[in-house]
Order: structure tokens, then sequence, then C-alpha cells
């Protein structure tokens, strides 16, 4: 992949998200938020304006909506879409026993609830998804994941299903975590394993066709020789999960889609463990790879590469973080090909706190910089990228989640409670607002609204909370 390809990644990230057209003045006015991380890039940084000021923090009303189910992820958000006959502004979400919902976002109604029928078989196991769902750029449909292993087409009109399709052979160990894509008329899902990592699995990413659902193409980690939705017990190795919060990224000019695996063999042939893995857009083709040198001592200690996923900086460089509370720096130039890369990083500094990572950065372009938000379980920091290597910019000891930056400012969901807003250049705390704990979930800022999931998919409840701040007039 060459500088002048990646380069492109930020000028056509807002054409993704607008469904790959130039929106109109009202699309514009009205942003939607259509997928975890706001664009195919998983960013978390729209480039438009989402609502809210500095100066509306204090004047925000919250509302806690009882859901049947815990949203262990995010939401999305379409404006002004038909369901039941009427015209709604409305948050989608998707709990960890399957269940989809449609929430009015001014009064925080239930429109629509879809329950798959597996939900009685999986309510209250070890079986859950803590996948975002994905809105098409019509507008009339998303896509949603289930426990069953099911990717399902969903009609935001009332939630009934156009097309369902598996993306696994063995659902009780192949684990649906991360969010689903969309790209070019396709949609992106990946998996990974449950907690303990009992075998048999294997991380991959299917492509499914988003009109018809026709499963259209595998990649494996493990085995990647074999270009199918494999039995997991044909495959000699086990792992690789994909299971970062970003799921599969995408360079929105090219298509071509970057993951990162956790623990597994590694031999830079077949089996591709504790690695990041850039794709085509059909994934049938790898065009570069890379795995730390110390790729074995990853496996055998549990330290995955892949408990976050890739992250576009808008030039020649990724950054990967992982379990070992280290942040890489990748001059993806030096990366490209088939053959295998180990080792060979242009630069790697600490986490915020040099814990484990499991969020997934947010990516800023702001006055000709590359800010970076990261956030683990002790503290936030906000680096910028100079040539291949991250500078500290300001740091803090409060614990988050995924962050997300909107209008200058930064979101950051603590999981003990609380989302507390910064100032994004400075670091400085602008407000808290008040909301109880969680896990995984993580904030967005749309159309003057804030939503944000309660809740730990961990402790297998079946109901949950919302949280909707609104400004005065919604």
């Amino acid at each position: 992949m060459n500088a002048t390809r990646r380069a492109g990644f930020t000028s056509a990230v807002f054409l993704l998200a607008a469904g790959m057209f130039v929106p109109s003045a009202h699309a514009a006015m009205h942003p939607d938020w259509t997928m975890f991380g706001w664009d195919a890039g998983r960013s978390s940084a729209p480039t438009v304006p989402m609502g809210i000021t500095a100066n509306d923090l204090k004047g925000l009303t919250r509302q806690q909506v009882k859901i049947d189910g815990t949203v262990d992820a995010s939401a999305i958000y379409l404006h002004g879409v038909t369901v039941k006959g009427a015209a709604h502004d409305v948050f989608f979400v998707t709990t960890t026993y399957g269940k989809t919902l449609a929430i009015d976002a001014d009064r925080g109604t239930v429109l629509w609830e879809f329950t798959p029928a597996s939900y009685d078989s999986v309510k209250g196991t070890y079986r859950i998804t803590t996948a975002t769902p994905v809105a098409d750029p019509d507008r009339q449909y998303l896509y949603a994941a289930s426990p069953d292993g099911v990717i399902r087409k969903l009609a935001v009109a009332d939630g009934h299903v156009a097309w369902s399709t598996p993306v696994t052979r063995l659902p009780a160990r192949e684990k649906i975590a991360a969010p689903l894509g969309f790209f070019n008329g396709r949609v992106i899902a990946v998996t990974g394993g449950y907690i303990g990592d009992q075998p048999p699995y294997q991380g991959h990413v299917a492509i499914l066709d988003a009109k018809t659902g026709k499963l259209l193409h595998v990649w494996n980690a493990l085995c990647s020789n074999r270009h199918e939705l494999m039995d997991p017990k044909t495959c000699p190795e086990s792992d690789a999960a994909i299971w970062g919060r970003a799921g599969a990224v995408i360079d929105a000019k090219t298509g071509d889609i970057f993951v990162a695996t956790g623990n597994a063999p590694w031999n830079g042939i077949e089996h591709w463990g504790d690695a990041v893995i850039e794709l085509d857009a059909d994934a049938t083709r790898m065009l570069g790879n890379y795995t730390p040198e110390n790729t074995e001592q990853l496996n055998e200690t549990d330290q995955d590469l892949g408990s976050s996923s890739p992250v576009l900086t808008g030039g020649p460089y990724l950054v990967q973080g992982g379990k070992d509370g280290i942040l890489r720096v990748l001059d993806w130039r030096k990366m490209a090909g088939t053959a295998p890369h180990r080792g060979g990083e242009s630069s790697h500094v600490p986490t915020p706190a040099g814990a484990r990572l499991f969020t997934a950065p947010a990516v800023w372009q702001h006055a000709g910089a590359s800010w970076m938000f990261v956030a683990d379980n002790n503290g936030t920091a906000a680096f910028t990228l100079a040539g291949d290597r991250l500078q500290p910019r300001w740091h803090n000891a409060r614990a988050g989640t995924s962050p997300v930056v909107a209008d200058d400012m930064l979101f950051v969901y603590d999981p003990q409670g609380g989302l507390y807003v910064y100032d994004a250049t400075s670091g400085r705390q602008l407000g808290e607002l008040e909301c109880g704990e969680g896990h995984w979930n993580s904030p967005i800022v749309a159309d003057g609204r804030i939503a944000l999931p309660e809740g730990n998919a961990n402790d297998h409840d079946t109901s949950g909370v919302l949280d909707i701040w609104r400004l005065a007039g919604h």
C-alpha cells in the first residue's frame, strides 16, 4: 500500500458515512451516525458538526430508557426515517442476546423490537454478542448480529427480516464480538472466541452481499489457504480471534480491510496469530502483514496483539495497540505484500497507563495534524503523530472505553460510571454527565443528542438502560 493511497483516506471518509454520495444540505445539518466509529475507517471523529457545544453541556437533560437487554456496544442513529408510517429520529441498538431495538430519539419510546428465534436458547448463557449494528446507506435497512452466528438485514420501518446469513459453522465457539461494517454494497463481519478461548474456533472475515445476503468471500486467520466458511474442527490450529472493538477497519478510498488477530500460532504462511493484516476489498488477497518479533511469547502469555483494532492515521502509518500495553507505530509501506513481516516497528510508546488496551482509539485530523486519543482501564491520553512517532499531548488518570471526538470535544465513558467531556486539544475537563457502570459501552454524539448504553455483557442480564442526553427543544 503506497502513501498516496493512504493519504486519500480522510478525504473520502464522509462520502462513505453518507452512503458514497455527496450529502445534501439537509443531511449535513442533521448527520446520521450509521456505524461504530462513525465512518468505515472507525475514526470516531465526525468531520461535520454534531450539534453540541461546550456551553450546552450544563443544559443537557438525561433520559434513562429501560430496554430488554444489555447493550455492551454503542448505538447508531438515523435522522428523520420512516418507522411505522411516521417520521422519527431513531437510535438503534443490539443487545447481548441478539435483540435489536429501534428507539425514538426524542421520546425514548421503543418503536419496534426484533427478537431472533434463538433468543430463548441463549439468554442467560455465555453465548453473547457485543456487536454494534450498521445502517445501509439507503437508510431503509440495517444489519445486526446475534449469538446464533447469524447476520440479519432488518427493515428500518418495522424490524422485519429481509435476509439472514450465518457467518460461522460453530456459533457455540465462534463469537461475533466486534461491530459490523459496510462498504460499497457489502456487509463485513468478523469472528472471535468466547472467554476462555475454548477450541476449536478461527477468527475470520466474512463479506456478505448487502442486497441478497449471499456470503461472497471468507478470509481465515488460521488455515488462510482455505477460502471458505470452515468447520473449525477441520483446521489443525485454533484461535486468532478478530475481536478488537473496531472490528474490521476499512480504507474508505480503496476499500482495503485491516484487521488484527489474537493469540494463535504464526508462521507467515497460512497461520496468522497475533498479526495485523491488510486484505483487499473482497477479502480474497493479502496486501500486507505484520507480527511483532516476540509473537511466540505473545501467544504463550495471552498478550493478544489484536485486543485492539488497527488505527488508520490518514498517512502511511498505522498504530496497533495490544494487551502488552504498547502502542506500535508501523510504516505500512514496509509491510506490503504476502511475504511475512516480523518486527520492524517504526516506534512505540506505552498505552496511557501502560495497561492492556481493549478500546478503539479515536483519530482526529485537526489544524494539519493527526491526533489520536486512547483510553485504557487506568488513563486517557492524547497524542499527535509527528513523522513516525507518537508525541504525547496530554494525559489524565481516568479510565475510559472507546473515545469519541465531536465539535472539538472528547467524550470518554468511564466504565465505573460517568461520561467525561474534555477540550480535545488541551485535555481540560469541560463537563461530567452522570450515568451508571458498564464495560465496553461507548457514546455517540449526533444531531444535538448523546446516546450511551450502560451495563456489562458478562453480567448476563436480560434488561438494561440506554442513556439519552438532549438539548433543550429536543
